[in-house]
Parts: C-alpha cells; structure tokens; sequence
C-alpha cells in the first residue's frame, strides 16, 4: 500500500474493527427467499422494488461489487443465480467474514414470525458477543396482546383505562428490566413509522391516551392484526422509554429519515424531535440512518444537544457512491466526531453486511482523505475520527467494554483486497 496518498489514514479506515451499532438479523436457511433480494438495495414495495430499483445507480455498483465477490458477470441476474448456488453457510461466511465488524448490536423487531437466526447465532461472525436492542413498539404489542383477556370486553372507555394501567405496569416493569441487562444494549423506536417523529414531550391527558388505546384495541378485535399507531399511546409509549432510559444511561436509537412508503415524509425529519430532546436532556438519542435527506438537520442537533448523536448508516448501499459522499460530508459540517456512529442496518441479506461495511469504508477513506489533502484535517486527526465513528463512540455511548480487535479488522480486509486495489487505483 506504499503507493497511497494518505497510508495510515487507509490503513486505519480499510482495517479498523468496525461496531455495527444498529442492525438487523439474518434470515435462516429455511426463509432465505422470502423476500425479494431487490430490497438489499431499496426501501421501495411492489413493482417499484422488483422493476425500478435494479435500475438505479445504488444497485449498478452492488452488482457490479457482489459479481467481484462471487465471479459471475457484472448483472443483477448473475448475481442472483450465483449467490442462489451457494450452500448457505457458505454465503453468510463469504460475505461477513469481510467486514471487520467486531460487535453486532441487533434489533430483532423485524421478526415476528420466527424467520431469522436468532441474536446468538450471529456471533460466529464476530469476535465479540452481539447485543440486543430492543424495539418498544413491539414489547408493548406483546404485553397487550398477553393481556388483553375477556375482562376487556366489550372494548370501552372503562376497560381501557383499566388495560392502561395494568399495561403501564407491566411496559414499566420490562423496560426496567431490560435497562439492568447486560445483553441488552439499548431501545429502539420506530414512532417515526407508526405517527411521526413530532412527539409530544410532555404528558397528553389520561382520557386522551385511553381512548387512542381503546381505538387499537377496538382494530385488533376487528382485523385480528394489533398495530400501535394512535398518536397519544404511541407518544406516551415513547415518554415512558425516555424517563427509564434517561435513569439508566441506556441509548434510545430513533428510526428518523430514510424508510419504506409507511413513513410520512414530512414527519420522518428529526428536527421533529427538538421539542423531546430538551425535555429529556439526560437520555442518550442515537438518530439512525443519517436522518437522509435530512442529514443536515440531525448534524445540528447532534452539534446543539449534549444527549444526541448521529448514525451513518443504510445509506450504504441505497444511496449512489456520489450521495454518500455528500452525506456524510453534511454529517461532518457540524457534528462532532465524537457523536458520530456507523452501522449497516444489515438485514435479511448477508450482502447487505457486506456493501454496507466496504461501502462505508471506501467513502469514510476518500472523504476524510480529501480534507486531509486540503489540509484542513492532519493525517493522525484524520485516522483518530476513523477510530471513533467506527469503534470507540459505539463503544462509548452503549457502555460495551470492549477492546477493538485489530486482528479481525486485518484479516478482513485481506479478503476484499480486490476492492481495495480499485480504490487505490483512482
């Protein structure tokens, strides 16, 4: 590598141990299929996930990087075919053994139907035992589906305020208990999805949030499917997370930005979120995926609040090489360096734990490298924001005790050489 510009800010870049600080389960052998791989590079749906998304520039570069990685011709067919020959084992191996990633911290939410190796699983792929995060939305759809027994019927006013309480109890009680768990990292929400980011930071009245409970409630009897997405009791559910995890010094990750159609845009921005921030000034906010397109916005958050911080992540791959670079130029206009976290958002699909770690890798080097070359950055500052957005805020801010791996990031990288070689090309 002696032919580099800037060879300790690649080094450290291309072969740092990584912390995925938010991310998803692999789908088991079983269900490798379920869904329609075009989703490794779009959050779209239907026809406009299986038709338009192989024609965007995000998924022309995973094609042309994952017919690297399995020797097949540079199409999305290809790549399909080939990957569908491998046994399974050999796929998940092939891919994550490349990235460098020392510690998992998975959200399991997605899985509700028992399709995904579980968290325990994934730590043959690093050299750190994963940690769980867990999704309030879903532990309390479980508490009030064990609950919601004949004595709530018929659904009114007075048995959802009796629901209410023994639900509160309970949402509490399980919180607490995930806050004092050491395999438990952090809390999730995805209130952005179900009503918006705009949460009321103060308390709503009681009659309010019973009857927005008793409106699911009413739903669930009717389609058989429970869905939190009435605004009081989505909000509340978010107050109680924040109050318990603010005593705790547990991080509240926040789904903000970048999502499926589900997301209201408008309401997906996290400047939203302002209002909760200051009301919850001693609770650590993680704001995911880069808030895109919204990314300047969390950046001056990040920057103005001592309790947030910014996650660059699934922009890699779903965004084209040119527009990572500009995000994460905007992530580092104003947010300090020591609030900036990386993850994959990897799910489902082992590639996308591939593309989302050498992606990131790439445009971290060739940013970074930039300022560095306008001397507006030294080469050592440069390296060390490498060490702290990829390991040392993650192992930070979610209190894991951990001592980065050097080896693992090594032999990794020894494994995309290939990759590497483009870059150092250019």
């Amino acid at each position: 590598m002696s032919t580099i510009a800037f060879e300790q800010l690649a080094h450290a870049a291309f072969t740092y141990p990584a912390i995925d600080n938010h991310t998803h389960p692999l789908l088991s052998a079983l269900h490798k299929n379920d869904f329609a791989f075009e989703g490794l590079v779009s959050e779209a749906q239907g026809s406009a996930l299986t038709e338009d998304a192989i024609h965007t520039l995000s998924c022309y570069r995973a094609t042309r990087q994952l017919s690297e990685l399995y020797g097949c011709a540079d199409n999305w067919e290809a790549v399909k075919e080939k990957r569908g020959l491998l046994q399974y084992p050999e796929l998940c191996k092939m891919n994550m053994e490349r990235t460098g990633i020392q510690c998992l911290l998975l959200d399991d939410g997605l899985d509700d139907e028992g399709i995904c190796e579980d968290i325990n699983w994934h730590d043959q792929f690093s050299s750190s035992p994963s940690k769980r995060i867990i999704r309030i939305e879903i532990i309390a759809q479980n508490i009030l589906k064990e609950q919601f027994v004949q004595k709530y019927l018929p659904v009114t006013i007075n048995t959802a305020s009796s629901l209410l309480s023994t639900f509160s109890t309970a949402f509490d009680e399980e919180l607490t208990k995930a806050a004092q768990d050491p395999l438990i990292a952090g809390y999730k929400s995805i209130v952005c999805y179900r009503t918006g980011l705009d949460v009321y930071p103060s308390s709503a009245s009681l009659e309010d949030i019973e009857e927005s409970l008793m409106r699911a409630m009413s739903l669930y009897l009717q389609t058989g499917r429970l869905w939190l997405a009435e605004k009081h009791f989505n909000d509340y559910l978010v107050r109680i997370t924040m109050e318990i995890a603010g005593k705790y010094k547990k991080p509240v990750q926040f789904h903000t930005g970048l999502g499926d159609s589900d997301i209201t845009l408008t309401r997906s921005s996290p400047a939203h979120l302002q209002p909760l921030l200051s009301a919850f000034p001693n609770t650590p906010v993680i704001l995911l995926h880069s808030s895109y397109p919204f990314t300047r916005e969390a950046g001056y958050l990040a920057a103005v609040y001592r309790n947030v911080y910014l996650d660059f992540g699934e922009i890699f791959p779903l965004v084209s090489k040119e527009g990572q670079r500009n995000v994460l130029r905007q992530v580092l206009e104003l947010c300090p360096t020591n609030k900036i976290l990386w993850s994959t958002d990897g799910h489902w699909w082992p590639e996308t734990y591939y593309l989302g770690t050498i992606q990131a890798r790439e445009v971290l080097y060739e940013i970074l490298a930039e300022s560095v070359g306008r001397s507006e950055l030294t080469e050592q500052q440069a390296v060390g924001i490498v060490h702290r957005v990829l390991f040392e805020n993650s192992n930070r801010i979610y209190s894991l005790g951990l001592e980065p791996d050097l080896e693992l990031g090594e032999e990794a990288a020894k494994k995309w050489a290939k990759v590497l070689s483009n870059v150092f090309e250019k």
